[in-house]
């Protein structure tokens, strides 16, 4: 895999990811598609909570499709 970051999102396309945001949130879901400023969309997306805040951790359901917008993004993890 090439490490340029629009081949890595390519590469990504329909695989399940894990995207860290500036807020310290983290969404898990399918890569359906991204821009060249590295919008996202998530399909069937959960919003992962800190697992240090509690026990275990939890997971929230969100929208069938969502939207991140790319300057908000720290990291994306397959």
């Amino acid at each position: 895999m090439s490490g340029r970051p629009l081949d890595v999102l390519e590469a990504s396309l329909g695989e399940r990811v894990t995207v860290r945001l500036k807020s310290g949130d983290e969404y898990v879901g399918e890569l359906g598609g991204y821009d060249q400023h590295m919008n996202l969309v998530l399909e069937d997306a959960t919003n992962a909570a800190d697992s240090d805040e509690t026990d275990t951790a939890t997971a929230e359901s969100v929208e069938d499709t969502t939207i991140i917008r790319g300057d908000n993004v720290v990291s994306i993890t397959p």
